[in-house]
C-alpha cells in the first residue's frame, strides 16, 4: 500500500457505492433510543442488524463489488479482529471464491467462529504482526487480492452510506457519534455528513484502555497509546494509521474515550431499554453519549450514535449483563 495520505470520501463516490451495494448491504433503522436523561436527544443507529452483525459487510460489499472475476478468480484476503472478516468472507461465499483471513491471537471466539462458519479460512499471528499488516498494507502469503480492512478508498465509501442514511431520516442532527478502530468508519461517515450538513458534529469515539486517536488529537499530532486486549475488541489499537491521520483531522470535530465499566453499562442500557445486543465497539458510541465528563456537548441536541456491531461472546454478554465490567 502506498504511503500516500487518504483523502476524504467524495460525495460522488459515496451515492456510487450506495447504488453498487443496494440488494446485498440493509439499509438500517435509526431508532429514538429511550432514556432517563432529557439533555439529549439519542438516536441509535443499529448497524448489529447487518447479515453479518457489523456495518463492515458495507465496506467490504463495496470493495468486491468493484473488482472483476477475473481479479477475483484466486479468492480475497483480509487482516481484521472479526468483523471485517466477516464482511469479506460472507461476500466471498456469495461470488463462489475462496477466502483467507489473517486474525490477531487475541480475537474473540465468537467472531473467529462466524468467519468459519461463512466458510473462510483463518491465519492467526502475534498482534504486534496483525498491526503491522494495517500499517504496511502488505499481507505476505495473501490468497488473491488483499482487501485493507481500512485504508481501502472502497472500503470507506462503502461505511460513508451510513452518513447519507442518517441525514436522510434524521435532517437536523446536530453530533454524530463513531467507534473508531482504524478509522475507516469514521472518515467515511464524517465525509458524507460534512459534504451536505457541515454544522453536524462528528466524533470518534474510542475505549480508555486503546485510545490513539484521542491521545494525538489531544497532542496535535500521531502519538501511540498503550494497547490492551479486553472485550472491546473491535475498535480502538495501539496508534492512527499514519494514511488516516491528515483526513481524519479534517472531517472530525473532536477524539473522545470511555472506560470499560461506561461500555459495560451502554451494553446493559441498550439490551434493557431497547432490547439490543451490541459488543463493545458498538456500545462505546452511547457510553459517550451518557458520560457526565461530555454532557456539555450534548445538551438540547440530537445525538446519532452508531452501534457499529453486535457480535459478542455469549459467556462475556451474560457476565456484563450480570453487572460484571469483565477485562
Amino acid at each position: 500500500m502506498s504511503d500516500a495520505s487518504i483523502a476524504p470520501v467524495s460525495l460522488h463516490a459515496v451515492e456510487e457505492a450506495r447504488n453498487l451495494t443496494q440488494g446485498i448491504v440493509r439499509r438500517t433503522p435509526l431508532i429514538h433510543f429511550p432514556h432517563h436523561d432529557p439533555a439529549a436527544n439519542i438516536h441509535l443507529k443499529l448497524e448489529n442488524l447487518q447479515a453479518i452483525g457489523s456495518f463492515k459487510i458495507r465496506g467490504a460489499s463495496h470493495a468486491m463489488a468493484l473488482m472483476s472475476h477475473d481479479q477475483l478468480r484466486e479468492g480475497a484476503t483480509t487482516a481484521s479482529m472479526g468483523n471485517m472478516a466477516q464482511g469479506v468472507a460472507w461476500n466471498a461465499r456469495r461470488l463462489g471464491i475462496p477466502c483467507l483471513v489473517v486474525v490477531p491471537e487475541n480475537a474473540p471466539e465468537a467472531k473467529i467462529n462466524a468467519i468459519h462458519h461463512s466458510g473462510a479460512h483463518t491465519r492467526r499471528i502475534p498482534f504486534a504482526d496483525w498491526w503491522q499488516i494495517l500499517m504496511s498494507g502488505d499481507c505476505p502469503d495473501a490468497l488473491g487480492v488483499f482487501i485493507h480492512p481500512v485504508c481501502d478508498p472502497a472500503v470507506i465509501a462503502g461505511h460513508a452510506v451510513i452518513g447519507l442514511e442518517i441525514l436522510e431520516d434524521l435532517p437536523n442532527v446536530d453530533a454524530v457519534l463513531i467507534p473508531f478502530g482504524g478509522g475507516g468508519l469514521a472518515l467515511g461517515i464524517a465525509s458524507a455528513i460534512k459534504a451536505i450538513r457541515p454544522q453536524t458534529s462528528v466524533y470518534a469515539v474510542e475505549p480508555e484502555t486503546a485510545n490513539p486517536l484521542r491521545r494525538s488529537w489531544a497532542e496535535g499530532k500521531r502519538v501511540p497509546a498503550p494497547y490492551e486486549a479486553t472485550f472491546v475488541d473491535g475498535c480502538g489499537g495501539a496508534s492512527v494509521l499514519p494514511q488516516m491521520w491528515p483526513a481524519l483531522r479534517q472531517v472530525l470535530d473532536g477524539a473522545l474515550d470511555v472506560s470499560l465499566a461506561e461500555t459495560a453499562e451502554a451494553i446493559r442500557a441498550l439490551a434493557a431499554r431497547g432490547r439490543i445486543v451490541a459488543e463493545g465497539a458498538g456500545a462505546v458510541s452511547l457510553a459517550a453519549a451518557h458520560a457526565a465528563r461530555y454532557v456539555s456537548l450534548w445538551q438540547h441536541k440530537n445525538i446519532a450514535c452508531i452501534v457499529s456491531g453486535g457480535n459478542i461472546n455469549l459467556p462475556t454478554l451474560a457476565r456484563i449483563l450480570h453487572g460484571e465490567t469483565p477485562r
